[in-house]
């Protein structure tokens, strides 16, 4: 039984290869999306907590009064309480991984840098932490509290000062995943709402009665939750990247074992039915062979994922022939995945021509399922081509930087010229009184 899709690159026709690179994006741009979130925007702003209240029971079958909103230290005490012991373990491994990372990644700008760049010309920058993130962490499929290990972690290592967390309930019920709950209560985390996913983040955008607003939101979510974050931005809420559906690619030579490959495919392509999981490869009997693998690993999967994982490698993704190493590399740089894994003879010399994916995974030791939970790198990474011009989320979504620069007299006096002629070009009168009124130039 064939499970991928299995084709040579320089067969396709166009329509084809703007299909696979285009995935499945066009859900989260829908207009009907939308214009149904923006009336979502438009209650909360005009009914605050209660337009929230009823956007969860409607869409999450969930009976939560405005005063329920917020979930209490109690109650997040009390999860970390009763959560079973090898899973907050757990936790803690990927917290204090992922916070060794984030110390790791600011220690090389925390106190700024300075740099003479010509005699009496200083420039520079100093980071502060942004003043308030929401993070936005997913329910309903299942518990994710590996989803706020990822994002929680850096906005605390980044010492942002106000941090709130908006998570569905469980659906059909007013309670919280306790996993999520236990996690924010490790990571000190206290403003933790219960709401509806794009109704909570209209609330931190907007502000309401019990949900004081943020200047930024992160977190993955459904389309839907992407355009609240998207729609957000006209708020003055900046969003850190678009987190579509989940997409892999593993590029591999003709001496990567077939069996680990197919493993690894299959570890993104049972996210969902919109997700992408692609084998690169010059050689087509490691394509085969990777086929054969993962029809016997399917079997192993129950529905849903069973269904996604024929999705993802069938319909978005597949296994590509390419005439050479070179070739898959180039159409891994267009692609710019969200998680790529390096199953080459020489992962460091493939890395070499690799420039833009979400993360690089080197060899076939490293697995797309470590990093996602417990390695320590960003996990809530860009999709769809995003990765082109964006980073995942780390300690530095949360900072932000300030430019400095000094000048001494000389340098005043020798930069005096340029900027007059630059001013007098322009237009910009002041900025030229501002030296010429100070005895400097003509």
């Amino acid at each position: 039984m064939q499970l991928l899709a299995l084709r040579r690159w320089s067969d396709l026709d166009d329509a084809d290869r703007r299909r696979i690179l285009a995935r499945s994006n066009e859900r989260i741009f829908d207009p009907q999306l939308r214009a149904g979130i923006q009336t979502i925007y438009d209650d909360v702003a005009a009914r605050g907590d209660l337009a929230v209240s009823e956007a969860t029971a409607q869409f999450d079958r969930a009976d939560i009064p405005p005063a329920r909103l917020r979930v209490t230290e109690d109650e997040l005490a009390a999860a970390h309480a009763s959560i079973a012991p090898d899973l907050l373990e757990a936790i803690r491994v990927a917290i204090a991984n992922v916070r060794a990372f984030s110390e790791a990644q600011l220690a090389a700008t925390a106190s700024g840098w300075r740099a003479e760049i010509l005699p009496g010309v200083e420039v520079g920058e100093k980071f502060s932490p942004i003043p308030s993130v929401g993070l936005f962490v997913p329910c309903g499929k299942a518990s994710y509290p590996s989803v706020l290990v990822q994002i929680g972690t850096p906005a605390v290592v980044a010492g942002v000062p106000d941090i709130a967390v908006v998570v569905p309930p469980v659906p059909g019920t007013s309670e919280v995943d306790v996993a999520t709950l236990a996690t924010a209560h490790e990571l000190g985390i206290t403003r933790v709402y219960r709401a509806n996913g794009p109704a909570g983040i209209a609330a931190i955008a907007l502000g309401t009665q019990t949900i004081t607003r943020v200047r930024k939101v992160v977190g993955p979510g459904s389309p839907a939750v992407t355009m609240a974050q998207i729609i957000a931005q006209q708020y003055g809420v900046l969003t850190s990247m678009i987190s579509g559906p989940s997409e892999s690619v593993v590029v591999a030579d003709e001496a990567a074992d077939p069996h680990r490959v197919a493993l690894d495919l299959m570890n993104e392509a049972e996210h969902g039915e919109d997700s992408a999981a692609l084998l690169l490869t010059d050689s087509l009997a490691l394509a085969e062979a990777v086929d054969a693998e993962a029809a016997q690993m399917i079997t192993l999967l129950p529905e849903p994922r069973a269904r996604a994982a024929r999705s993802a490698l069938g319909t978005w993704g597949g296994a590509f022939v390419f005439d050479s190493m070179a070739e898959a590399i180039d159409f891994a740089n267009t692609y710019a995945v969200e998680h790529i894994q390096l199953a080459t003879t020489d992962p460091e010399e493939t890395l070499g021509g690799l420039r833009y994916a979400g993360e690089a995974l080197l060899g076939q030791h490293t697995t797309i399922s470590e990093t996602n939970f417990v390695i320590g790198v960003p996990a809530t990474l860009p999709t769809g081509g995003f990765a082109q011009v964006t980073g995942g989320v780390t300690a530095r979504t949360f900072t932000v930087p300030i430019a400095i620069s000094k000048l001494d007299e000389s340098a005043l006096r020798r930069l005096a010229p340029p900027t007059l002629r630059l001013a007098d070009h322009e237009g910009f009168p002041a900025h030229a009184n501002a030296l010429r009124l100070r005895g400097l130039g003509s």
